[in-house]
C-alpha cells in the first residue's frame, strides 16, 4: 500500500517535501486539499490541519523536514543528505524562522499595515539573501558544488519571495542567487511535483 500525501500544490512546505519524495523514488497517494475544506481524513491524521501530512506503515509524519529526511532514509543517490549538519540547521532554521516571517510580512502588507515594506525587503536581503549570495559566488549550491535537501528545502520559500513583486525582485543585486532560483525552477525535478492534481474529498 502506497503512502497517503496530503497536499497543496502552492504551499512551500508541501512542495519540499514533494520534491524529496520525488527524487527519493517514493510513490506515495497524493490527496490535494483545498485549504477551505479540508478532509476529515487528514484532520483526524494530524489534527493541526496543515500540509504536508505523509500516512506510512501506521505512522504520520506532519512536519516537512520530517518527511524530508524520511525520504532521504529510504534513497539518497546523488547524497543530498551529505552536509555538515550545523551549517545546515543554521540555514534551514533561518529560513523557517525569522525569514518566513519576513516573507509573510512582505506578502501580505495588508495584515502588516504599520510595517514599511522598503524595511522589510532590506531586512530580507540582509538575513538571507545577501548570506545566499555570498555564498552562490563561489559555489553552485548552498553546500557546496552538489545539490542537497538543504537548497531544496529553501528554495520554494526564496521562490515564493521573487514571486511577490517580479519587478522588484528582478531589480536586486543578487545575480548568483537568481541564477540559483531559476536552475531549480526550471529543473525537471520541480515540474514533476508542480503537475495539478484534482482536489481529493474523502
Amino acid at each position: 500500500m502506497k503512502p497517503i500525501l496530503y497536499s497543496y500544490r502552492r504551499c512551500p512546505y508541501a512542495m519540499r517535501a514533494r520534491m524529496a519524495l520525488h527524487y527519493a523514488g517514493i510513490e506515495v497517494e497524493h490527496r490535494e486539499i483545498t485549504l477551505r475544506n479540508k478532509p476529515r481524513s487528514m484532520l483526524l491524521a494530524s489534527p493541526k490541519g496543515t500540509v504536508p501530512v505523509l500516512c506510512v506503515d501506521g505512522a504520520v509524519l506532519d512536519q516537512s523536514m520530517d518527511i524530508m529526511r524520511w525520504a532521504l532514509q529510504h534513497s539518497d543517490r546523488d547524497a543530498w543528505g551529505l552536509v555538515d549538519p550545523n551549517s545546515a540547521n543554521a540555514w534551514i532554521e533561518k529560513n523557517d524562522g525569522p525569514f518566513k516571517k519576513l516573507l509573510d510580512q512582505y506578502k501580505y502588507p495588508n495584515r502588516y499595515p504599520e510595517l514599511n515594506q522598503a524595511e522589510v525587503l532590506g531586512e530580507a536581503m540582509d538575513l538571507m539573501l545577501l548570506p545566499m549570495e555570498m555564498v552562490l559566488q563561489s559555489h553552485s549550491y548552498l553546500m557546496g558544488e552538489g545539490l542537497t535537501y538543504v537548497d531544496v528545502a529553501i528554495f520554494p520559500f526564496i521562490r515564493q519571495f521573487s514571486m511577490v513583486n517580479p519587478q522588484e525582485f528582478e531589480r536586486l543585486p543578487i545575480p548568483f542567487v537568481k541564477r540559483w532560483l531559476n536552475s531549480l525552477i526550471e529543473s525537471e525535478l520541480f515540474r514533476a511535483v508542480m503537475q495539478k492534481h484534482p482536489t481529493y474529498l474523502d
